[in-house]
């Protein structure tokens, strides 16, 4: 998306808000978005502010937040993103790991008995559905997973990328893919629980998949600037980390 063409949407996006100045606009990597919408309830039951959640892969919100979106606070899937964030001066506060994730092998097709990475390499697998790993901090992962365990060379071709988790979870949960590589945070929601079997991939194979937020540097000129820091500030809160335990994350 060029940036005429995203600083266009978040004008749709805004001027389709009832009170566009007063809301807290939260750009949410796509393996958080079930959680956010519980944490999302608490805080705006504690603190009465409201909160707009956008969704998408963590290297789409950066590229969206360095093309002008006017987000206030960057919930991302990694460090990486909001660490080139703040480099670059999109911010004035460091950002925080809040969480680290867990990665699954998931399944709709494969029973449960036979759920494991080895079975990817089998003919009975056709497609293996893989966040892309250029954008989705999971989809990297997933990819060192397999490396790890010299199975990359036989699942290759296999691979089939989704934009972000949330459209990798879909492959998977309608059978357009027979196993897949997910969020365990995606497989725990009420939205996706039962929808399968999965086993957690031992986090050995990969890079610790610490997960970091940022408060955003467009809120220091808006009305809106000591709600977001509230809102930043209330991930670390107790109330928020036992939510972010409920689905999986450490």
């Amino acid at each position: 998306m060029n940036k005429f063409l995203t600083l266009a949407f978040f004008a749709i996006f805004l001027a389709g808000c009832s009170q566009p100045t007063e809301k807290i606009i939260v750009a949410t990597a796509a393996n958080v978005q079930y959680v956010m919408k519980e944490i999302q309830l608490e805080f705006e039951k504690e603190s009465g502010k409201k909160i707009e959640i956008v969704v998408a892969s963590s290297g789409k919100l950066t590229t969206q937040i360095r093309e002008g979106a006017p987000f206030d606070v960057f919930v991302s899937a990694d460090t990486k993103y909001p660490e080139e964030i703040f480099k670059n001066g999109g911010s004035d506060v460091k950002p925080q790991v809040y969480a680290t994730g867990a990665l699954v092998l998931w399944s709709k097709d494969i029973p449960e008995a036979d759920l494991k990475p080895e079975a990817l390499a089998t003919d009975k697998v056709k497609k293996i559905a893989v966040p892309n790993p250029k954008t989705a901090p999971y989809g990297e992962a997933a990819v060192q997973a397999l490396q790890a365990l010299k199975l990359y060379g036989q699942t290759e071709q296999k691979l089939v990328f989704g934009e972000s988790i949330a459209q990798t979870a879909q492959y998977i949960t309608t059978g357009s893919a027979e196993a897949g590589f997910n969020a365990l945070s995606i497989v725990l929601s009420p939205e996706m629980k039962g929808k399968g079997h999965y086993v957690i991939i031992d986090s050995s194979l990969h890079k610790p998949i610490q997960q970091a937020a940022i408060l955003l540097k467009h809120s220091d000129a808006s009305p809106k600037k000591a709600s977001s820091e509230k809102f930043y500030n209330f991930l670390y809160s107790p109330k928020a980390q036992a939510i972010f335990k409920k689905y999986g994350y450490k």
